[in-house]
């Protein structure tokens, strides 16, 4: 693949030259990077980068192709993917295309070809910021100034973007794609706690995660209310991850605070957030974020150290937090709160994912630990 150049223009006065892949035009987004070696099929799929303009640093993707099960949502939510080197011919027995004809089909810009090691730099030191990704303008001054016209993420509600419109069951757990699980699959069960999980941009192991533990899963709009939730008769409330900024959700808080004490409630990424946010407490952006498959938390319960996979660039304060709230798990490479629990009512959260996809499954237990919770 040769001849199609690209460009991406940063905030700060950089742009970077490559070649094209994927789909042809031109977008905006914040400029972001995760660490993974594996697993960008998910990373493409995951809500939580809408908006986003997405660097790996490994510098070799797309060797093992594209299939049909390796997917967390129901599209491709990212603005754009920015890789080293994108291998042309990948080698797997479960690969059905590959990963260029999979952006062009869903209309994704590629950027490879460009110095990633130096793109990350940028964003490790000023932090991650807007960018303009585009193969049919050229002209770095155009291209300049119109980066500084794009939005940024702060204050915005990407979470009506992704988050589906209507209330559905959920019967797929991760025995069915034969995935590995820590768990005896409960899946089958019809008698198992009811889990309502909210839809902010969810990633789907999680409602698999929850099904092979034996729970049965409604699924319903992040805008959902306090009293459509309870109507539903839930033992317990998820709160999913999901993109961009806590803090203009009011009407997501606004339900979790309605719903603590009522019932179970356990949230992932965004989900944590807006469980601190309801607690009482506040919410800032990271520098550049958390975006990798090998980040370090220590739980502060056990004393264990559990490696995560993690994408979120907003965290809680844990000083504005309440008194009857503790921060279970801090993260060890910056002291960022990892994961929270209220003292009082049944209610806890972690930034990471324990779900895991990709990543590793040191944290699966927090599934067994909310299941316990319901029983109680």
């Amino acid at each position: 693949m040769a001849g199609r150049p690209a460009k991406l223009a940063l905030a700060n006065g950089k742009v970077f030259t490559g070649q094209a892949f994927g789909a042809e035009g031109e977008v905006h987004g914040e400029v972001v990077f995760n660490t993974s070696m594996t697993g960008y099929q998910e990373i493409l799929t995951d809500p939580s980068y809408t908006g986003q303009i997405v660097t790996m640093t490994y510098p070799l993707i797309g060797n093992y192709g594209v299939n049909a099960e390796d997917v967390e949502s129901r599209g491709l939510f990212l603005k754009g993917f920015i890789v080293k080197e994108l291998c042309e011919f990948p080698s797997n027995y479960r690969s059905t295309e590959s990963l260029d004809s999979y952006l062009k089909r869903n209309n994704i810009i590629g950027l490879q070809g460009v110095d990633t090691r130096s793109l990350v730099r940028q964003i490790r030191t000023q932090g991650a910021m807007k960018g303009i990704l585009s193969t049919v303008d050229l002209n770095d001054v155009s291209l300049l100034n119109k980066v500084q016209q794009a939005p940024g993420l702060v204050g915005r509600d990407l979470v009506q973007e992704v988050m589906p419109m209507q209330t559905c069951g959920w019967d797929m757990s991760l025995s069915e794609l034969g995935r590995p699980s820590d768990f005896v699959s409960d899946a089958d069960r019809t008698d198992g706690p009811h889990v309502v999980a909210i839809d902010y941009g969810m990633k789907w192991n999680i409602p698999r995660y929850l099904r092979d533990i034996g729970c049965r899963v409604t699924i319903v709009p992040g805008t959902a209310t306090a009293k459509e939730i309870l109507a539903l008769n839930p033992d317990g409330v998820f709160l999913s991850n999901g993109p961009g900024d806590p803090e203009p959700l009011t009407y997501a808080i606004e339900t979790i605070r309605s719903l603590l004490g009522k019932k179970p409630i356990f949230g992932i990424c965004l989900g944590l957030q807006l469980l601190g946010l309801a607690f009482g407490g506040k919410t800032y952006k990271l520098r550049f974020g958390h975006r990798g498959a090998n980040q370090p938390v220590l739980n502060r319960r056990t004393g264990k150290v559990e490696i995560t996979s993690q994408n979120h660039g907003f965290a809680v304060d844990s000083a504005t937090l309440p008194d009857d709230v503790e921060v279970t798990h801090i993260n060890l490479n910056d002291q960022t709160a990892e994961g929270i629990r209220h003292k009082v009512y049944p209610a806890f959260g972690v930034q990471y994912h324990p779900e895991a996809a990709a990543g590793p499954h040191d944290s699966h237990y927090l599934f067994k630990e909310f299941l316990q919770m319901m029983r109680v």
